[in-house]
């Protein structure tokens, strides 16, 4: 028997590593769309690298136009160009017209997550639904037929979290408001008590000097 097959990777690095634009480029996308890491961007940017290179093996004459019908007809399913598009048109995609596919960005949308990092833990720990089954990848690709069919898995209370330090909030105020009224309150006294000592070691000068 031979050694199994090494499997292929189905994403390209960047072939040249220190370009300081592309990887700004390559954050500011990971952090538009939460992203878990770079390699999230480039899966999509292979994938429009493919998809860019059959287009124009369809215009060069080397494959056929059934072929480039059937990628408009597969985009067009996910929402990512319209059924009417040009081969042309498929050539001007970039990485936003797949990565405003995924469901971690359109949990968000629909409202079902308040942020996109809620969106992908809510995701991955199996509180959402896409035609009432349970999907654990963000990256998941949503079928225009699917989008409305976007649920919560299981109950869920999305704003807890912004409660929970809401009151946080409140009570630190409370106990901060508190300790000051107690401190001034501290302060009056000694105060008082200072005024008093005041007035009675005056009073006894006085006596003293009656006396005399």
């Amino acid at each position: 028997m031979g050694s199994p097959k090494r499997l292929r990777k189905k994403y390209e690095t960047p072939a040249v590593k220190g370009d300081s634009l592309r990887i700004k480029r390559e954050h500011e996308i990971r952090d538009k769309y939460g992203l878990k890491n770079l390699r999230e961007v480039w899966i999509v940017e292979s994938e429009l690298r493919r998809i860019r290179k059959n287009v124009r093996e369809i215009l060069a004459g080397r494959e056929s136009e059934e072929t480039g019908k059937q990628i408009i007809q597969r985009l067009s399913r996910y929402g990512i160009v319209r059924p009417d598009a040009t081969l042309d048109e498929l050539l001007s995609l970039g990485v936003d017209s797949l990565l405003e596919r995924r469901l971690q960005t359109i949990v968000v949308k629909k409202g079902l997550a308040r942020t996109l990092a809620q969106s992908r833990q809510l995701i991955t720990h199996g509180f959402i639904a896409v035609n009432g089954r349970k999907v654990t990848t963000p990256s998941y690709f949503v079928p225009l037929s699917e989008e409305n069919a976007i649920s919560h898995y299981k109950p869920i209370d999305i704003n807890a979290g912004i409660k929970q330090q809401s009151l946080e909030q409140q009570a630190a105020a409370t106990a901060a408001s508190t300790a000051s009224s107690g401190l001034q309150a501290h302060e009056e006294d000694q105060a008082q008590s200072a005024g008093s000592s005041s007035n009675s070691a005056g009073e006894a000068d006085k006596q003293g000097n009656e006396v005399s």
